[in-house]
């Protein structure tokens, strides 16, 4: 059955929505109930269900079967296929109802079966994911994680709790993070990796558990680094892995480097800002 715009076919009073635009599409089957918002020109596929304190953007593609409860906020120009599951509660034994959120950006490709999470007032009481991500079959965004921009999750990827993923980041196929880890901009995960404490931003990682393997030269490369960029962060990871110095004295020998080049300088203070310290 073809996309119809449907309003009068929902299972509540017009007039409990904030504002449905006229040129949404809703198809008959599909249960939207609660404070809902939808901005111009989404569609809503056949048995879809939006439940709660939902706000949803313009030119969105929500196909069938999804579900999406609140409070929940999601950009523009996003597209969720059959199965995801965005804002349930988190999966965490001391939640106990509060009103948690999840925010997702714009122009994201949320594949079948994905899971995100609301957050918990544990921690930020939000889970955040930015725009322009990809993610796989199944990949899984716990509670109060954060999510950049331009990241890449495989299939069956899974964030834990509280774990932030920088931009540009490449977590490939059935890949774990731990709670509270983070995984520096640029970084490239491989597959079937276990990840327990933090990668710095440009490195290339894989194993179990996770362990360095160089840099991410190609992706550089793709992003537009110089030459001499990608030859100065080639410098910093030597410090870091293989003159054999301890943290402290990678660091001393990086913050030299970190004056003339910015890329130094972030993948200095990634290290200056570890929490579960690096992979080594």
């Amino acid at each position: 059955m073809a996309l119809s715009y449907a309003l009068l076919n929902l299972n509540v009073p017009v007039e409990s929505f904030n504002m449905i635009h006229e040129s949404v599409q809703i198809h008959p089957s599909a249960v939207i109930e609660g404070n809902v918002t939808i901005g111009a020109n989404t569609t809503v596929g056949p048995f879809t269900y939006i439940s709660g304190d939902i706000e949803i953007g313009e030119d969105n593609e929500i196909m069938s079967h999804v579900v999406i409860k609140g409070p929940t906020k999601i950009g523009n120009e996003n597209r969720i296929f059959p199965f995801a599951i965005i804002g349930e509660e988190c999966q965490d034994k001391k939640f106990s109802g509060e009103a948690t959120s999840l925010v997702v950006g714009d122009r994201n490709v949320i594949r079948e079966s994905v899971q995100m999470h609301r957050g918990t007032v544990q921690d930020k009481g939000t889970t955040v994911v930015g725009s322009d991500n990809l993610f796989c079959v199944n990949a899984h965004i716990a509670h109060d994680c954060v999510v950049g921009d331009n990241v890449i999750l495989g299939n069956n990827a899974t964030l834990a709790g509280h774990v932030t993923i920088e931009d540009y980041v490449i977590l490939t196929a059935l890949s774990p993070v731990h709670q509270f880890c983070t995984l520096g901009a640029h970084c490239f995960v491989g597959g079937g990796s276990i990840v327990v404490q933090d990668v710095p931003p440009f490195v290339m990682a894989q194993g179990n558990h996770c362990k360095p393997f160089g840099i991410n030269i190609e992706g550089m490369k793709r992003r537009g680094f110089s030459k001499d960029e990608i030859k100065a962060v080639r410098r910093a990871y030597k410090k870091l892995y293989r003159e054999s110095l301890t943290l402290e004295e990678a660091k001393q020998e990086i913050a030299k480097e970190a004056e003339e080049y910015a890329v130094v300088k972030q993948f200095l203070d990634f290290l200056g800002n570890t929490q579960r310290g690096i992979i080594r």
